[in-house]
């Protein structure tokens, strides 16, 4: 984190936390003052008390507000105080984190990038993950009437939350979210116009649909998907491209007046079992088989990162009592995990920032740290 000194020489807490976090947000559509004096909860102000309530640790919603409040007014002592009052920041960040959203992720997008430097791209290709977990929702009447069980009997209610995550640098790129019972390739679809352009993207099973990997293609991406029991491979109708790969036509029933996806079938082994991927890589000049393998391995990196999602930061629940609330409480519990992975990536020598995995553990500690005794002046970083 930025180093900040007092006229005495010492350093504050909330001067390093406030700085690290203000490289990630813009400099522009986020003001921290506004013209109507009694609005309590400004722009800026609602976006990081939002980051700092994801970020804090306490037995319910209550009690994270209360600290990252009283660390967001360690920030600002010469500002107005935020709202006192837990409902007042949701209402307020009800009413404009859709506006907000569309402001911050442009900002987080271009920082990934520039924290990726000369690996954004490998070879040609910006290689992503996607991946859907469920997140659980607290048992009540709205949510169970709104979210519904998707899992097994006397489950909570739950969300469904598709993400795409950039296997370099460990980071999200964009999610969707919605009922336990969503469509992984329905919330993938919606994401389709936010690939980097010339995607690799990286997918289970579950992701194998011809209309998606047919929008793909035609969007000018690129896709390794490994094959489920359930997809007919129409072999035999084209002639083999190297003696470990053969051509694979992904052409289903309900989709016969339409023309096949040509696609390269690539068999690999994973812990003594036969693994059958897709690619629309079709030549093996461009991507060896060998090459198709290591990279599919990549997508392990979303598991890791919902595993840092839920268990790390202790988001395998949401505490919200309402639907809406909770997508809402997802977002930004989102926002917050990319940005402490930017900010860990930010303070790490640039040699090594992608040499190995950035600790979530760690950089979570640091920050609860620094929230703790944000008054308190320290002399190490």
């Amino acid at each position: 984190m930025e180093r900040q000194r007092t006229a005495a020489g010492r350093r504050y807490y909330h001067n390093d936390l406030l700085a690290a976090i203000g490289k990630c947000l813009p400099q522009r559509g986020l003001p921290l003052q506004v013209d109507d004096e009694r609005v309590r909860w400004t722009p800026r102000m609602l976006v990081i008390a939002a980051v700092l309530l994801g970020w804090a640790a306490g037995p319910n919603l209550r009690e994270c507000f209360t600290a990252a409040r009283e660390a967001l007014v360690a920030m600002y002592v010469s500002r107005r105080r935020p709202g006192e009052t837990l409902a007042g920041f949701l209402e307020a960040l009800h009413q404009q984190s859709a506006a907000l959203l569309s402001v911050l992720l442009l900002s987080l997008r271009r920082m990934t990038i520039r924290m990726s430097a000369r690996h954004w791209r490998l070879g040609p290709w910006v290689v992503m993950g996607a991946d859907g977990s469920r997140v659980e929702c607290p048992m009540t009447r709205r949510n169970e009437r709104g979210l519904g069980c998707a899992g097994k009997d006397k489950t909570t209610p739950q969300l469904f939350v598709t993400t795409l995550f950039h296997v370099v640098t460990g980071l999200p790129w964009g999610w969707v979210r919605g009922r336990g019972d969503s469509s992984e390739r329905g919330q993938l679809r919606r994401m389709l116009k936010d690939l980097p352009r010339r995607t690799l993207l990286l997918m289970d099973a579950g992701f194998h649909g011809y209309v998606l990997l047919r929008a793909l293609l035609m969007l000018g991406h690129d896709f390794i998907v490994r094959v489920g029991s359930n997809v007919t491979l129409l072999r035999g109708l084209g002639w083999e491209y190297e003696q470990r790969g053969t051509t694979g036509y992904l052409w289903p029933q309900n989709h016969r007046k339409r023309s096949p996806l040509v696609l390269r079938l690539v068999e690999i082994q994973s812990k003594g079992k036969r693994v059958y991927l897709l690619t629309s890589v079709r030549g093996s000049e461009a991507l060896k088989d060998g090459e198709v393998a290591l990279l599919y391995r990549l997508r392990w990196g979303i598991e890791v990162m919902y595993r840092t999602f839920k268990r790390t930061l202790e988001h395998h629940k949401m505490r919200s009592d309402t639907p809406q609330r909770a997508k809402i409480e997802l977002d930004w519990y989102m926002v917050g995990l990319w940005m402490l992975g930017l900010m860990t990536l930010e303070s790490m020598n640039p040699r090594r920032r992608l040499s190995e995995r950035w600790s979530a553990a760690g950089a979570i500690s640091c920050v609860r740290l620094a929230m703790r005794n944000a008054r308190r002046p320290h002399r190490r970083g």
